[in-house]
Parts: C-alpha cells; sequence; structure tokens
C-alpha cells in the first residue's frame, strides 16, 4: 500500500504565514525595550478585554455553539482562570533583574523568546488565547495563535477583541495574530518556524509539536481519580465531584472520571452523589453507554464528548430524568480491556469500591496504566498519613486534596497552583515539565554569576565512609 502523502501548503497559506511571522517579528522587536510597568499595563488591558463579563459570556457562548461541545454556563464559569493568570503575572518579574540570590552571587535577568506558535484546542477556543496572551505578552514575546477548525471563530473573535485593546494602548497590535486559512500542514508549518510552541490538544498534536524541531510545551491527557477514604466529608466530596464532573459538561481532561470509593462510605457517598444529581446506571444501560462511547478497539468516539447526561443517555438508546446531572456506572474491572477505566470526556462517572487504602493504591495504579500517567489525581481524606501515601505512589505531577479537580489543578483562588490553561504531564505523560506551563516558561534567562567565598567541601565530607586517604596519594 502506498504512503498517504501530507497536503503541502498552499501558496495563499504560505503568503499568510511568511507574512504573520514578518509582522510579528516587527511587533515584538517594538516592546523588546518596555518596561515593568508598560508590558503590566498591556496585559491588564489585553486580560479585561476578554475577561469582563460581557464580554467573556459572548465568547463562552459562541464557542460552544460552534463546536457544540460543553455546556455555556460551565464556559462561562472558567472566566476566573483568566484573572486568576493575570493576578500571577502581575505578582512576577519579566523584565531586567527578576530574580537575585546574593549569598550564590547569582543575578537573573529575563529576556524574551521571541514568537510563540500557539495551538488552541476545541474545548477552549475563548480562554486558551488570553492566557497564553498574558504571559507571552508578560514577556515581551509575539503570539501566532492556529485556531482548531471546529472552532476557529470564536478565536478569531478573542484575539480580534485582545488585538483591539492592544492598539489603544498605542502598542503593537500584530502581537496577537491569528491565522485564517488553517489545517494541519499550516499548523505543524507555524510549529517548524516558531520559537518556542505552546501545544494544547490531542496527542497527535502535542507529538507533532514536539516533532517540530522548535523547543515545545505540550500537555497530556487526563484520567482523573479520586480516592474518597472513611475519614472523607462525604457531602463535601460528593458536592465538588458533581462540580468537577459536570462542569462544560466534563469536556476537560481534569475532570473527574473515576471514584475509589472506601467499601464502609461507598453507599453513602453513592447516595449523596444521587442527591447531587446524579443517576447510576444498569447493567444494561452500562453496555449501552459502553457501546456509543467507544469502538471494539477501546477508541473514544467523538459524538458523546461533552454532552449533557440526559442527552448522553439518550444517544445510547434510554432515557433518564431531565434533572440528572451526571451519570455514574459501577465499574467491572481496570484494564485496557475495560473501557471504563479510560478518559470519558463527558458528564459520566466509574464507581469502585476497596477495603484497605493500600487496594486503593493499587486500583489507582492500575488506572493510570490505562490511561491518564503524568496529569492529575486527588483524594478527598482527613488522613494525612493517607495523602502522604498516595502522594509517594501516583503517577501524576499533581495532587488534589478535598478540591473539585477540574476547579483546581490548573491552579484556584483557594490553593497555590501556578494559574493556567497548560497542565504539563512530566514524561510520564511525554512531557518535557511536570508542571503548570506558567511565566518562567515564556522566558529565556541569563544567569550572571559573581565570584563568592570559595565553597568547596573537604574530601573527608564529600566522601564520607568511602573516602580512602591512601588512594588519593
Amino acid at each position: 500500500m502506498s504512503e498517504i502523502k501530507e497536503k503541502p501548503l498552499t501558496p495563499e497559506q504560505r503568503q499568510e504565514l511568511d507574512e504573520a511571522f514578518a509582522r510579528a517579528r516587527q511587533a515584538q522587536k517594538q516592546i523588546e525595550e518596555y518596561s515593568q510597568e508598560q508590558v503590566d499595563r498591556l496585559i491588564r488591558a489585553v486580560a479585561w478585554s476578554v475577561a469582563n463579563k460581557q464580554a467573556f459570556e459572548k465568547l463562552a457562548v459562541m464557542g460552544v455553539e460552534e463546536s457544540r461541545l460543553g455546556d455555556p454556563v460551565g464556559r462561562v464559569g472558567k472566566r476566573f482562570k483568566i484573572k486568576g493568570i493575570l493576578r500571577d503575572a502581575l505578582r512576577q518579574k519579566s523584565v531586567g533583574i527578576i530574580e537575585e540570590i546574593p549569598e550564590k552571587g547569582l543575578v537573573k535577568y529575563g529576556k524574551p523568546v521571541g514568537i510563540i506558535g500557539s495551538i488552541v484546542p476545541t474545548t477552549n477556543p475563548e480562554l486558551t488565547p488570553p492566557g497564553t496572551a498574558i504571559y507571552g505578552i508578560k514577556a515581551r514575546n509575539a503570539i501566532i495563535f492556529s485556531p482548531h477548525p471546529r472552532s476557529k471563530k470564536t478565536t478569531f473573535e478573542t484575539v480580534r477583541l485582545m488585538r483591539e485593546a492592544l492598539k489603544k494602548e498605542g502598542a503593537p497590535e500584530d502581537l496577537l495574530i491569528c491565522l485564517q486559512n488553517v489545517n494541519i500542514p499550516m499548523t505543524k508549518a507555524l510549529m517548524a518556524e516558531c520559537d518556542l510552541v505552546l501545544a494544547t490538544g490531542g496527542p497527535a498534536m502535542v507529538q507533532s509539536a514536539y516533532s517540530s524541531g522548535t523547543p515545545a510545551y505540550g500537555v497530556g491527557s487526563g484520567n482523573s481519580t479520586m480516592i474518597i477514604d472513611e475519614t472523607a466529608d462525604i457531602p463535601e466530596a460528593a458536592m465538588n465531584t458533581r462540580m468537577s464532573k459536570t462542569s462544560d459538561f466534563g469536556s476537560g481532561c481534569s475532570a473527574d472520571g473515576n471514584l475509589i470509593i472506601e467499601d464502609s462510605v461507598y453507599d453513602e457517598m453513592v447516595e449523596r452523589l444521587e442527591h447531587e444529581g446524579g443517576y447510576l446506571a444498569s447493567e444494561k444501560e452500562k453496555q449501552l453507554l459502553k457501546r456509543v462511547m467507544w469502538d471494539e478497539e477501546g477508541h473514544r468516539l467523538p459524538d458523546t464528548v461533552a454532552q449533557a447526561a440526559p442527552t448522553l443517555a439518550k444517544i445510547a438508546g434510554f432515557e433518564i430524568p431531565e434533572d440528572r446531572k451526571f451519570i455514574m456506572v459501577v465499574g467491572d474491572g481496570i484494564g485496557r480491556e475495560h473501557f471504563f477505566s479510560s478518559e470519558k470526556l463527558t458528564t459520566l462517572l466509574a464507581l469502585y469500591r476497596y477495603k484497605g487504602f493500600e487496594n486503593a493504591l493499587e486500583m489507582m495504579r492500575g488506572i493510570y496504566e490505562v490511561k491518564g500517567k503524568g496529569h492529575s489525581c486527588g483524594i478527598y481524606s482527613f488522613n494525612d498519613d493517607h495523602i502522604h501515601r498516595l502522594a509517594l505512589a501516583a503517577p501524576v505531577s499533581r495532587i488534589m486534596v478535598r478540591q473539585p479537580q477540574s476547579k483546581a489543578n490548573a491552579g484556584s483562588f483557594t490553593n497555590g497552583m501556578p494559574m493556567t490553561s497548560s497542565l504539563g504531564c512530566g514524561t510520564w505523560g511525554g512531557n518535557i515539565v511536570s508542571e503548570n506551563v506558567h511565566l518562567k516558561h515564556y522566558m529565556n534567562v541569563t544567569w550572571v554569576a559573581k565570584p563568592i567565598p570559595e565553597d568547596k567541601p573537604t574530601d573527608e565530607e564529600l566522601f564520607g565512609e568511602f573516602y580512602d586517604p591512601e588512594l588519593d596519594k
């Protein structure tokens, strides 16, 4: 069989891309000497242009209607992330000296990266661009956005509003450019020619970013798993689960997917989840869901992604009350052959029962062998030993304690995680960073080292009991 060749750029696409780079380079050079005060003013203006309530509500609704994914109410709720990203950016330095460590004689200077290529996911066309713009402009970069075809109009409008804000401030609006005639070849060309890639999207897109020859920050897939132990505040755990699972109809990879519940509180937790709007599917309904969510090889089918619970049930072939907010199935095992232990990306949860905390950890490990290594997990517990043991055992980059996962792991106003819309998943998830991608990842840093008093331990101090002076003669 002959290999299918990827289409090259059309002359029109090549011209658009060349012009975008020329404009972005010129704009970036114009702000390279901006002061900290000047860039801070710009990011405030850019953030407000899309984060004011009227603007963001319009963009959020537009994004849901255009992509046919997610929930307008939940999408509007993501506005807090723009505010949080702006808060974090304003509290840090990015121009001139950004850090001094006198005892080591070190001084660090922040420098721009240049042109950032930002790959925008279909689920966040109104959130990813301002988050990237705030950190990018703070570090005196220009950004070229590659929108997802399924939600490109929303991204166009988001970038347009931010460009207007720049223009009003007398700054070059070409600091932010959105490609118009975008497709896979054009996105790949952008990644190959920019100075840094920020890739938020599916595994294939992230892999493409890492293969572009350009330094890249990518994200891994999720399969958020929460442990509920015998010390948990069950009403709080159930409420947070509902908040996390139903936000934007579970479209985010941070949304709770699996609950591992201690046997002694299992029935109480299920009852409370039903009180929060959960629907416990029968075995027959579970099989109907499986048929429409995955193909025979376990690949996730797109038509059931980010759907309201009654809609998801209807697609599967059964009815549930209209007031039900999410669907629960009893996990029938953990492993690649057990599809419900994989990522759901919709308003569905898998429930697992355990006895003994070590068994909970084993189940957690098994789930991450299926999918989601490196991303996120969490625990509802007041037992510090359990929290500590989970932190030692979990192959993830972030663990949320007693918090709604999808509203907390990318930063919230009630935890200290850096605010972001890009979650690095470490080498577990095929990524270069195992932390939230934030301002420091948008900068180059020059280290200046001055002489300090000699810091040289003796050989006895260095080698300890292994040091043999006779062998050192």
